[in-house]
């Protein structure tokens, strides 16, 4: 250690203390699902998105679906570990030290978007996982394409405070137009609603 430079030591103590905490962090996640870290209101960027699985579609208001937690704990302990253990390679490389701080720098905030990323898809799945279609039943929506007759279409109802799209059929067998509102009065196989037109 004595041999070692001044911007070598902050790396190292980078890459220890930051991989350190990281691990220990990713080891209490994998037993006890710790995550309120990331569920917090620290997020540093958020974006709207629509997210499709099984069969219907979620659409998020730009407020939570897509919130990269940047900030949070378990992102800074990426940052730090990353930043100096690409410090040190870039040192070892032979870089100048401003380009080794800033080639560190940039991995880490890489490295911090892409746990963002894989944190927020985790909970988004997690919220999911938890929606009872059942609890459709009784709420109102819109057509959202057009249900036939005797067919199926699509209609935009919020379930539990996210706003869904889900296959329908009519339930009293007459054509129910895009835009039309509409009162969900079953569910049948699958996530598919039973609807009539809201009067």
């Amino acid at each position: 250690m004595a041999n070692l430079s001044f911007i070598e030591i902050i790396y190292w103590a980078s890459a220890i203390i930051g991989g350190t905490l990281f691990i220990f962090r990713a080891v209490l996640f994998f037993i006890a699902g710790d995550v309120s870290d990331v569920e917090g209101t620290d997020g540093f960027f958020e974006a709207g998105d629509v997210d499709i699985s099984d069969g219907s579609t979620e659409i998020h208001h730009g407020d939570t679906d897509l919130s990269f937690k940047l900030l949070s704990l378990q992102s800074l302990t990426a940052f730090f570990m990353m930043f100096g253990i690409f410090g040190l390679a870039f040192v070892a490389a032979g870089w100048d030290v401003i380009w080794t701080v800033f080639g560190g720098a940039a991995i880490g905030v890489f490295a911090m978007w892409v746990l963002g990323l894989i944190f927020n898809t985790m909970i988004r799945l997690q919220s999911e996982g938890t929606i009872d279609i059942e609890n459709a039943i009784g709420e109102t929506g819109t057509v959202y394409l057009t249900v036939p007759a005797n067919g199926s279409g699509q209609v935009q109802v919020s379930v539990q405070g996210s706003l869904k799209v889900y296959d329908a059929i009519s339930g009293n067998k007459k054509k129910l137009a895009t835009g039309e509102k509409i009162k969900v009065v079953g569910v049948v196989t699958g996530n598919t609603l039973i609807v009539e037109k809201l009067i």
